[in-house]
């Protein structure tokens, strides 16, 4: 197999990228012949499930970054790359795999990529979990095939409140996930991320590598709280945010949500909606919300799977005129929906 060469010269980002002008992007389109990526029983790292992947344009090729999982549910991250956004070559063995003490038995969850303007370094979070705790990590590339990791920079003795299928809260210790990075400082001089799991919080950066939280207080560190029916179980972060070009320093974000049951929605179905931020006051939070989703559950592979009734969206890039928005189908497969570049 003839690997792309990457490096920090590699062009990023479609060669006529247009930025949206107004939130929100869409509507979105599934792909009639989804999944376009399934598990390969021959090759052992993702011979269960594949589904979860994050994307990066780089040199006139997409690349998706996807959680795989094994028959004891290990999980790594698989490199693919293509020329139409579509129809994939995947790299044979995995690119992030479980190494780290607090990897070992769940192994590395759920990538999110940006690349960093200044370094040129790609830059992915991603969850660790040892079976017990979940933590929020970074990791740095040039070249997208070799890594460097950094420990979770989540503090030991964070919690917060999370809800099950029937709204009932419980107190949740060490568990991090879902980190979406803004690739531009704010008006104060520092990058955020929005991440979370349950409720949606803030961490910031000088350099996009070394991140702290706003506050060990989860209640202080909050950006956004579930508010609507499709969303009154979790919120959890998806892609990096996407800029629009409105003369204002607006951006909108991509994220997922679960409920607890609506009129369209039995409980836990998992769906993907959109968000508009304020970047110069990005801790009062967004300034605007979907009312419904922008996808939900309707295929069989969608409604079952490794967990039923779920739609999961951690990349999008524009290419070639389309939006293409990559979602995992039930923890199982993977698929995409197209928009248009308006």
């Amino acid at each position: 197999m003839m690997l792309p060469m990457i490096s920090k010269e590699s062009r990023f980002g479609d060669a006529n990228y247009k930025a949206p002008k107004s939130f929100p992007i869409g509507p979105f389109t599934k792909y009639e012949n989804n999944p376009i990526l399934r598990p390969n029983p021959d090759n052992d790292f993702e011979s269960a499930y594949l589904y979860n992947a994050t994307a990066i344009v780089v040199d006139d090729k997409v690349y998706l970054l996807y959680r795989a999982q094994n028959e004891a549910k290990l999980s790594s991250v698989g490199l693919a790359w293509s020329e139409d956004g579509v129809n994939f070559t995947r790299y044979s063995i995995p690119i992030l795999t479980a190494t780290e003490p607090w990897e070992q038995g769940g192994g590395i969850e759920d990538p999110r990529i940006v690349r960093d303007p200044v370094s040129k370094l790609f830059i992915v979070t991603y969850t660790a979990y040892d079976l017990h705790h979940a933590r929020l990590c970074v990791a740095t590339s040039e070249d997208l095939f070799h890594w460097k990791k950094y420990p979770s920079f989540i503090p030991e003795d964070w919690h917060d409140i999370a809800y099950n299928g029937n709204g009932d809260p419980h107190v949740r210790k060490q568990w991090s996930k879902s980190g979406a990075i803004f690739t531009e400082k704010a008006p104060d001089g520092k990058y955020y991320m929005i991440w979370g799991d349950s409720s949606l919080y803030l961490a910031e950066s000088d350099d996009l590598v070394n991140w702290s939280v706003l506050d060990k207080d989860f209640t202080k560190a909050t950006f956004a709280d579930r508010k609507l029916k499709f969303e009154s179980r979790l919120i959890e972060s998806g892609p990096a945010p996407i800029k629009l070009d409105n003369g204002k320093n607006q951006w909108i974000f991509v994220y997922n949500a679960s409920t607890t049951g609506s009129e369209d929605l039995p409980p836990n179905s998992y769906t993907i909606s959109e968000m508009l931020i304020d970047y110069d006051n990005i801790k009062a939070g967004p300034i605007a919300r979907l009312e419904t989703p922008i996808l939900k559950p309707e295929s069989d592979n969608e409604k079952e799977g490794q967990v039923n009734k779920v739609v999961f969206c951690e990349g999008m890039v524009q290419f070639k005129g389309k939006w293409f928005l990559y979602f995992g189908q039930a923890d199982s497969e993977l698929g995409v929906a197209f928009a248009p570049v308006e």
